[in-house]
Protein backbone atom coordinates (compact mmCIF):
# COMPACT_ATOMS: atom_id res chain seq x y z
CA UNK A 1 0.00 0.00 0.00
CA UNK A 2 1.14 3.52 -1.14
CA UNK A 3 1.97 5.21 2.16
CA UNK A 4 1.60 9.34 1.60
CA UNK A 5 2.15 11.83 4.43
CA UNK A 6 -1.53 12.19 4.91
CA UNK A 7 -2.00 7.89 5.85
CA UNK A 8 -1.97 5.58 2.76
CA UNK A 9 -3.38 6.17 -0.58
CA UNK A 10 -6.63 5.01 0.13
CA UNK A 11 -7.53 7.09 2.84
CA UNK A 12 -6.41 10.08 0.42
CA UNK A 13 -9.11 8.27 -2.31
CA UNK A 14 -12.20 7.77 0.12
CA UNK A 15 -11.35 11.80 1.84
CA UNK A 16 -12.33 12.78 -1.73
CA UNK A 17 -8.63 13.68 -4.09
CA UNK A 18 -9.09 14.36 -7.58
CA UNK A 19 -7.93 11.58 -9.84
CA UNK A 20 -6.47 12.85 -13.07
CA UNK A 21 -5.53 9.33 -15.58
CA UNK A 22 -2.49 10.79 -17.69
CA UNK A 23 -3.24 8.41 -20.79
CA UNK A 24 -4.18 9.65 -23.86
CA UNK A 25 -7.80 10.39 -25.01
CA UNK A 26 -7.81 6.90 -26.83
CA UNK A 27 -6.69 5.25 -23.87
CA UNK A 28 -9.35 6.64 -21.44
CA UNK A 29 -12.15 6.84 -24.04
CA UNK A 30 -11.93 2.74 -23.71
CA UNK A 31 -11.77 2.51 -20.08
CA UNK A 32 -11.39 4.71 -16.94
CA UNK A 33 -11.91 5.28 -12.93
CA UNK A 34 -15.40 6.98 -12.65
CA UNK A 35 -15.04 10.13 -11.78
CA UNK A 36 -11.71 10.76 -12.85
CA UNK A 37 -10.35 13.34 -15.34
CA UNK A 38 -8.39 12.74 -18.39
CA UNK A 39 -5.32 15.19 -19.10
CA UNK A 40 -2.91 13.39 -20.94
CA UNK A 41 0.65 13.66 -20.01
CA UNK A 42 1.80 15.91 -22.25
CA UNK A 43 -0.89 18.31 -21.42
CA UNK A 44 -0.36 17.77 -17.58
CA UNK A 45 1.54 20.73 -16.59
CA UNK A 46 -0.96 23.51 -19.15
CA UNK A 47 -3.17 24.68 -16.26
CA UNK A 48 -0.92 24.89 -13.08
CA UNK A 49 -3.75 27.03 -11.21
CA UNK A 50 -6.66 25.02 -11.81
CA UNK A 51 -4.08 21.46 -10.73
CA UNK A 52 -2.95 23.67 -7.51
CA UNK A 53 -6.91 24.14 -6.37
CA UNK A 54 -7.55 20.75 -6.85
CA UNK A 55 -5.24 18.81 -4.56
CA UNK A 56 -4.55 16.70 -2.93
CA UNK A 57 -4.10 14.93 -6.60
CA UNK A 58 -3.95 11.09 -7.32
CA UNK A 59 -2.41 10.25 -10.83
CA UNK A 60 -2.53 6.98 -12.61
CA UNK A 61 -2.05 5.52 -15.81
CA UNK A 62 -1.40 2.36 -17.66
CA UNK A 63 0.96 0.88 -15.52
CA UNK A 64 2.91 3.85 -13.18
CA UNK A 65 5.22 5.21 -15.47
CA UNK A 66 3.62 7.92 -17.09
CA UNK A 67 1.62 8.88 -13.37
CA UNK A 68 5.41 9.04 -11.79
CA UNK A 69 6.98 11.60 -14.84
CA UNK A 70 3.55 13.66 -14.04
CA UNK A 71 4.02 13.96 -10.25
CA UNK A 72 7.30 14.76 -10.97
CA UNK A 73 6.55 17.56 -13.26
CA UNK A 74 3.84 18.40 -10.94
CA UNK A 75 6.14 18.54 -8.24
CA UNK A 76 8.54 20.56 -10.03
CA UNK A 77 6.31 23.35 -10.42
CA UNK A 78 4.79 23.31 -7.10
CA UNK A 79 2.07 21.64 -6.54
CA UNK A 80 2.81 19.43 -3.72
CA UNK A 81 0.08 16.99 -3.11
CA UNK A 82 0.33 14.94 -5.78
CA UNK A 83 0.69 11.06 -6.16
CA UNK A 84 1.58 8.23 -8.10
CA UNK A 85 -1.78 5.83 -8.05
CA UNK A 86 -0.03 3.43 -10.50
CA UNK A 87 -2.29 1.66 -12.71
CA UNK A 88 -6.11 2.79 -12.71
CA UNK A 89 -7.51 -0.91 -12.56
CA UNK A 90 -5.29 -1.21 -9.51
CA UNK A 91 -6.41 2.39 -7.99
CA UNK A 92 -9.88 1.06 -9.02
CA UNK A 93 -9.60 -2.29 -6.91
CA UNK A 94 -8.71 0.39 -3.94
CA UNK A 95 -11.58 2.73 -4.66
CA UNK A 96 -14.18 -0.45 -4.40
CA UNK A 97 -12.38 -2.09 -0.87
Amino acid sequence: MLKTNKGDLSDLLRDGATIIDVRSEREFAAGNLFNSINIPLQQIDKDVELLKLKQPIVLCCASGMRSSMAVTALKRIGISEVYNGGSWEKLEGQLNK
